[in-house]
């Protein structure tokens, strides 16, 4: 489809790319990670035309479209349909039919065509967006953080959304786990040039560890190898009796292909300072109700306890009040009725997104660090800023220079800094990459005191919180459960009035439950069999993959005791092993892509009950 070859790329002294080489194939949805910085929107830029590499070239095919989804949500037209249509060109201005369907298609319905643009939530200007690129029919979208600013429901219609999209998708997004529900290949920028693996990211990054991993042991090899020439010259050039045999050897180094040392990128590190408490309950919450004006509530009665060591989520749609709440809490704002109730022993940190505000423009990095814990001494402070990558002399730097991404990262830096036993967290995964969010949500994982998180991120929620308080409509409701438990109970009410357009009255409701129970055992007894064959193929993969592990190991030892035979031997069996692994993963795929369709042909037979 698209070719990349040979592509370099520097910014003054800074080298992003040097020789890199990437083929997408058709059919193909890539993630393409990386850190922070290291080349992913400048990559698309390259491919887009916006922006010319060094060297290399950029093969298209003839008439092969490749569309962008824009971020920013500027709209000019005072209706939808007229706004959509600018995305017509000359030779289509006549295909407005073709608006219509998309449109109708992305959730929009007759009556909406009229509405200006301005008038619909978030979410449904971001697929105004879509419309508009898909009106163009592309055979390529090019993503860049398209779920910059969605919220949950939004990001799980744009993940059926994409899983079905018949072109070829390259996506870049701190996500994880929207990534690896959409794509079928992970491509990584890696030390200036990308590597490409058929699978999600976590097989990406496993495969990546166990590459340097082999790469190190050679390197040590070759370096001990390398000692060993170069004692033997050292020691032999001199004597004319060995002279001949000495210079053989500097022949033998000459015509070594050194290995460089592998670089590594900076992580930010996080280890959250727990304060002890002989509290078990440390947070009470009764009755706690807020709105602007008492005719309009955000939020109102809501009642939960927080238990040490416990992490409660608060989830929902852009714009009902989730921020509000964990503000209310945190004392900055003042509820209307109700009572927050903390232990004398709390002490708390609150990670907000208006409290970038609170950071002195005029102070270095080290200085605000500093007011979070005076008490701390200049090398504490020095590793804490080295933890959030400003080492050296960059921890000197002024608030005032940093970007908004560098301003969160003091700010976790101060929480860093305090001794605390409640964290109170807004959105704390925005402007951090995939690596680390990992390392923030591990770190949530090991901490003693208690947290309540404000988050959009559907894997965060697995992995951390056991209880939840979800804003849906006009209301929040605490709910007993985890993430998942409340999918399975309760549902996003949003997705079940997904499909706008009707053709059909609604049956009744009776009727409807009797209609859902059938589709339910249809999908089921379809689903079983796959099911199982998922699950039987990851089972393999995982013993096969055990298996090479230990293969490479026995590579690299017998690579150093020079048993030439056997080694040959070995390396066509992991050959052999390596590609059973790749046709089973491609095996895997095909039954992962059964089951998905599947299962969406029966949600939507369901929500069209």
């Amino acid at each position: 489809m698209i070719q990349l070859t040979n592509i370099s790329k520097n910014y003054a002294t800074q080298e992003l790319f040097n020789n890199l080489n990437f083929k997408l194939n058709s059919g193909n949805r890539v993630g393409l990670v990386g850190r922070n910085g290291s080349g992913k929107s400048t990559l698309f830029k390259i491919i887009l035309g916006q922006e010319s590499a060094d060297s290399g070239e950029v093969v298209i095919p003839k008439n092969y479209k490749i569309g962008t989804l824009e971020q920013h949500l500027s709209f000019s037209e005072q209706t939808l349909k007229k706004e959509a249509s600018l995305a017509l060109t000359d030779e289509m201005q006549y295909d407005v039919y073709k608006v219509e369907k998309i449109l109708f298609g992305l959730g929009f319905n007759q009556e909406d065509l009229d509405k200006n643009p301005l008038s619909f939530s978030g979410g449904y200007q971001i697929r105004i967006n879509l419309a508009k690129l898909l009106v163009t029919e592309p055979n390529l979208l090019l993503l860049d953080e398209p779920t910059n600013y969605l919220d949950i429901v939004s990001l799980r219609w744009l993940k059926s959304f994409l899983r079905a999209f018949e072109g070829e998708v390259i996506l870049i997004t701190h996500n994880r786990e929207f990534m690896d529900s959409v794509t079928t290949h992970t491509m990584g920028i890696v030390r200036k040039s990308v590597k490409l693996i058929a699978g999600d990211t976590h097989k990406f990054y496993k495969q990546l560890k166990a590459d340097d991993e082999l790469y190190e042991k050679q390197k040590i090899s070759q370096d001990k190898k390398v000692k060993e020439l170069e004692d033997f010259i050292a020691k032999n050039k001199a004597r004319a009796s060995t002279a001949a045999l000495a210079q053989s050897k500097v022949k033998q180094l000459q015509k070594m292909e050194l290995l460089d040392d592998l670089s590594f990128d900076n992580n930010l590190e996080f280890n959250f300072n727990f304060k002890d408490t002989p509290a078990k309950v440390l947070l009470d919450v009764k009755n706690l109700t807020f709105g602007y004006t008492k005719e309009h509530l955000l939020f109102q009665n809501i009642s939960f306890t927080l238990a040490k060591g416990e992490c409660l989520g608060i989830i929902g749609k852009n714009g009902k009040g989730k921020s509000t709440l964990l503000n209310t809490i945190a004392g900055e704002l003042k509820q209307l009725s109700g009572e927050v109730n903390f232990h004398t022993s709390i002490s708390f940190a609150h990670f907000g997104q208006t409290n970038i505000d609170h950071l002195n423009p005029k102070n270095s990095i080290m200085d605000e660090i500093y007011t979070a814990n005076p008490t701390m001494s200049e090398a504490g402070i020095r590793a804490i800023c080295g933890g959030m990558m400003f080492s050296g002399e960059n921890a000197k730097k002024a608030i005032s220079l940093l970007s908004g991404g560098e301003k969160s990262r003091v700010m976790l830096g101060q929480i860093l800094a305090r001794e605390v036993n409640l964290l109170l967290l807004d959105e704390p995964t925005n402007h951090l990459d995939m690596d680390s969010i990992e390392a923030l949500t591990k770190a949530i994982q090991n901490f003693q005191g208690s947290v309540i998180i404000v988050t959009h991120s559907e894997e965060l929620l697995r992995r951390v919180c056991k209880r939840l308080i979800i804003f849906t409509k006009n209301t929040a409701e605490y709910f007993d459960g985890g993430y998942d438990e409340f999918l399975q109970k309760i549902g996003w009410e949003d997705e079940e009035d997904e499909q706008k357009v009707k053709t059909t009255p609604k049956s009744n409701t009776k009727e409807n439950k009797k209609l859902r129970a059938e589709l339910v055992r249809e999908r089921n007894k379809l689903t079983s069999p796959l099911k199982k064959e998922v699950e039987k193929l990851e089972n393999k993969i995982m013993e096969l993959e055990e298996q090479l592990e230990q293969h490479h190991k026995k590579l690299i030892e017998l690579s150093n005791s020079g048993d030439s035979a056997t080694l040959i031997e070995l390396s066509k069996t992991v050959a052999d092993e390596e590609k059973k692994v790749e046709d089973m993963f491609d095996e895997f795929e095909d039954v992962q892509t059964q089951l998905d369709e599947i299962n969406e042909e029966y949600e939507q037979k369901i929500e069209n009950l």
